[in-house]
């Protein structure tokens, strides 16, 4: 084999590596899928209750359209196949990129992809068990008298998970940071200066994604102030490892 055909046997043999790696991903998220398939409306049925118990007594969720009482369920059990499915599909990107990556990167990149997962599952926790509840509760108090609140079964489902992908992303903050700080982007006091921003940008966020009500408006902004704090913090922290790292690799 010529020099000049080894790099693109090397393209080829990344190529096929992505597609079996993309593969894997595929069928973990099929396999959880079709494990939830059959419990499709049970699960929709839970999904629903934060709505259910704060609407008036007797209210209930309908459906205008025909068949949407068979897909949202159906697209209900896909989105937590996704969700259960993340750290399969993380574990294959990341099994396709490390090898590409120095020992040191890699030992920055597994705990900031540990943490991605973990704080987008507690934005949508927090959002589940704090937000929605009071946002149902809120939009339930401002109904006005003679109006009957039936929420359509598509739109509510659309409505939580556009709530869930709010706080989950948002929840991200403290990567974010950290990242910007390894690119060399800011340092720890620009970032610093900046709060003032950060502090008006989180609250015209929380404005734009939440119901027009304070009290879930600072659910999501305050969290987002309180995780900037937590990526400065560990941006201030992450330097000196940084430094002992590359001092490793160099001395191997």
């Amino acid at each position: 084999m010529s020099a000049e055909d080894a790099p693109e046997e090397t393209l080829i043999s990344h190529l096929v590596e992505l597609r079996a790696r993309l593969l894997r991903a595929v069928v973990a998220v099929l396999v959880v899928f079709l494990a939830l398939l059959p419990f499709a409306q049970r699960l929709y049925t839970e999904f629903a209750e934060p709505l259910l118990r704060a609407l008036p007594k007797g209210a209930q969720i309908i459906a205008i359209d025909v068949a949407s009482p068979f897909f949202a369920p159906i697209k209900l059990a896909f989105v937590v196949a996704i969700l259960i499915a993340m750290p399969a599909v993380i574990y294959q990107a990341w099994a396709f990129v490390a090898p590409g990556l120095y020992r040191h990167e890699q030992r920055l990149a597994r705990p900031l992809l540990f943490s991605a997962a973990i704080l987008f599952y507690a934005g949508c926790a927090f959002a589940w068990y704090l937000v929605l509840p009071t946002v149902f509760k809120f939009l339930t108090a401002v109904t006005p008298d003679g109006v009957a609140m039936m929420t359509d079964i598509s739109r509510y489902l659309d409505f939580v998970l556009v709530i869930f992908l709010a706080f989950g992303f948002c929840f991200e903050v403290p990567v974010a940071v950290v990242i910007l700080v390894l690119l060399g982007w800011v340092d720890v006091a620009q970032l610093r200066e900046a709060r003032g921003y950060v502090i008006v940008g989180a609250f015209v966020i929380a404005a734009i994604l939440t119901p027009p009500d304070v009290v879930s408006q600072l659910m999501l902004a305050v969290p987002m102030c309180l995780l900037y704090e937590a990526g400065i913090f560990t941006a201030r922290w992450l330097p000196r490892q940084t430094r002992s790292a590359d001092q490793a690799s160099g001395a191997g």
